[in-house]
């Protein structure tokens, strides 16, 4: 018997996949291995990323000028890895901060750029997402960094800030195939897969092209996105069956509708929930996170 998983992550999969995957454990269509055992270089495993890929581009639109790379350290290890691939010839980094996640950005990033904190929510105990006007944005920094949804406080931006000529860069960890999401209008989207996507273990990646030369000289191999974009993500063993659970989510989701699809049976399951709270006279619902996974 499957039970209710409301975990933060990781978090429940489609039953279809899991079934996909128990169905395919033993011998991937044909090939007389698991996908646990296939070279990252051979044909059977490469196939797998490239449809993963090509399904995740139709599912967020995302525009040809992008790159989309899987590589591994969740979101927490890509709070270091954002600034040290964005910030050579920059001195300023501006960061709105609207929670736990924001926080631990923040921190990562101090230690290889000057963090500019252009807005914060910490004055009314991190309850919001401060307006736009209220931002002090410097001129000529090197990105402008959110996160889209703090799960922690409960905090969702339902807006895309303009940042004009500064990228902006969203960790979506947690809002990521929840709902449509213009990607043109950022530099960079960055995700752990665990709540959304598929096992820990998996980081999604997209960023447009032009800014892949921004890296300072330290920044490892594994983690420089612009030798990893030239080797297909592949510069080092990928999180292979992460990757393939990914791809058979993305799959899963195009079946559904795609996002838009997606993002009506969150808005039904949420109503659920918070008619129920504001109709117990005890509970007061202040904000909520959607999720992409049914």
């Amino acid at each position: 018997m499957r039970i209710f998983n409301f975990s933060a992550g990781p978090a429940v999969l489609p039953e279809e996949v899991l079934r996909t995957a128990a169905a395919e454990m033993l011998d991937w269509h044909g090939s007389g291995m698991s996908v646990m055992e296939m070279s990252h270089r051979g044909k059977e495993f490469i196939a797998i990323a490239e449809q993963a890929e090509a399904d995740l581009r139709a599912l967020l639109a995302i525009p040809a000028n992008y790159k989309v790379l899987f590589l591994q350290g969740g979101a927490i290890g890509e709070n270091a890895i954002v600034p040290m691939n964005l910030v050579h010839g920059f001195t300023v980094a501006d960061y709105v901060n609207t929670g736990e996640w924001s926080k631990k950005s923040l921190k990562e990033a101090k230690k290889y750029v000057n963090v500019n904190v252009a807005a914060s929510a910490e004055d009314r105990a991190f309850s919001y997402v401060p307006e736009r006007a209220t931002w002090q944005l410097t001129p000529g920094a090197a990105y402008v960094h959110i996160c889209s949804n703090e799960t922690i406080g409960g905090v969702e931006y339902h807006w895309t800030p303009d940042t004009g000529d500064v990228p902006l860069v969203a960790d979506m960890s947690s809002q990521i195939l929840s709902r449509p999401v213009d990607v043109a209008k950022y530099g960079v989207i960055y995700g752990g897969a665990q709540k959304n996507i598929g096992p820990a273990g998996l980081t999604i990646v997209v960023v447009r092209d032009d800014l892949l030369d921004r890296a300072l000289p330290i920044t490892p191999s594994a983690f420089h996105w612009k030798e990893q974009a030239a080797a297909d993500s592949m510069l080092n063993t990928p999180p292979t069956y992460a990757i393939y659970i990914a791809g058979l989510v993305f799959r899963w989701l195009l079946a559904q509708g795609g996002v838009a699809a997606i993002e009506q049976r969150n808005i039904a399951k949420a109503k659920l929930l918070y008619d129920c709270l504001d109709a117990s006279g005890f509970y007061r619902a202040r904000c909520g996170a959607r999720t992409a996974r049914g």
